[in-house]
């Protein structure tokens, strides 16, 4: 029986990580990018960046003063015991996200929209966001929190059929070129693009994909992950640069999450995650033990899959005669 003490102190843990420690997929990529960036701005901003990522590792504080909108994504497992069951996990997370708030210290984000009123610690109503998913043949719980900004780096179009891939990439390019001039995006960044589902849907894939996957991870479908290549070299050849100086180091990595659609259209979105890519992830075992990682893991075969059975083996097992 996992208890609800042990979810709370895995969620406090992988909040104060998320805040100060770069994953170190995103901090390798950085690094890479400092290499081969010739912008001379661009290339400063980049070599600052990794210079404030180690003060903020060794000082233990928050690598950015805005600490944007913690959030959650909890994988279950199917065979998972869990004392107070989800309203305890619930619970456990909201309270862990008031600890770290103080203790960190975060900043207190949340804001009633209408009143702007607050309870200093980042909860209220519909605050944090916890969004779920399961998984079959596990008995852990996998706690990763994000702590992504909530103001701009999102934008969404509803597409055609007809617009196709050229209409992808055109309104992809738009989107992170609007950004860039416009100061609403702090790059580089991973971004994310969700294709399909329903328009909700296509923002939350979205989302994921940018919040969820590793720089250099590819969609196991090779045709989608060569046009997450070609959008992130085409991002990197707009001239823009890191902070929206000249230069050719935008995007870190572009990750696609696709979604059935609706046969008459294609909504689509894209996300960025800031420069500081806040993410941390902890597996909570049935023994009650927390090992941390910095990779979600969250799009699991399972979680992809495209038809109602679990493996294409079974869903071959039902055509059979």
């Amino acid at each position: 029986m996992i208890g609800n003490e042990i979810i709370e102190q895995a969620a406090y843990e992988v909040m104060c990580k998320a805040a100060i420690d770069i994953p170190d997929d995103y901090l390798g990529g950085i690094k890479g990018m400092v290499q081969r960036e010739e912008g001379t701005l661009s290339c400063f901003v980049l070599r600052s960046m990794v210079e404030n990522y180690e003060a903020a590792s060794t000082d233990r504080r928050p690598m950015c003063a805005d600490t944007g909108l913690p959030r959650y994504y909890v994988k279950v497992g199917n065979e998972a015991r869990i004392g107070g069951g989800f309203v305890g996990v619930e619970r456990a997370l909201r309270s862990a996200t008031a600890r770290a708030t103080h203790d960190v210290p975060l900043r207190p984000n949340r804001v009633h929209p209408l009143w702007r009123t607050d309870h200093d610690n980042n909860v209220g109503i519909n605050a944090p966001e916890i969004e779920w998913s399961f998984e079959p043949d596990a008995d852990w719980v996998e706690i990763t929190t994000v702590h992504k900004g909530g103001l701009f780096g999102t934008d969404y179009r509803m597409l055609f059929p007809g617009d196709g891939i050229d209409g992808i990439k055109r309104f992809y390019l738009d989107t992170l070129v609007a950004f860039g001039k416009r100061g609403l995006a702090c790059q580089p960044a991973i971004v994310g693009v969700g294709l399909g589902g329903s328009k909700d849907v296509s923002m939350v894939l979205g989302k994921q994909a940018a919040c969820l996957r590793t720089v250099g991870d590819r969609h196991p479908d090779p045709r989608i992950a060569a046009l997450e290549l070609e959008l992130k070299a085409l991002g990197n050849d707009i001239g823009m640069g890191a902070m929206g100086f000249v230069g050719s180091s935008m995007v870190i990595d572009c990750h696609i999450e696709v979604g059935h659609t609706h046969t008459g259209g294609m909504p689509m979105s894209v996300h960025t995650f800031c420069l500081s890519s806040r993410r941390a992830t902890a597996r909570v075992g049935a023994d009650g033990t927390i090992e941390p990682r910095t990779d979600p893991r969250w799009f699991t075969p399972y979680m992809r899959r495209e038809t109602v059975e679990w493996t294409s083996e079974a869903q071959s097992a039902r055509k059979s005669p």
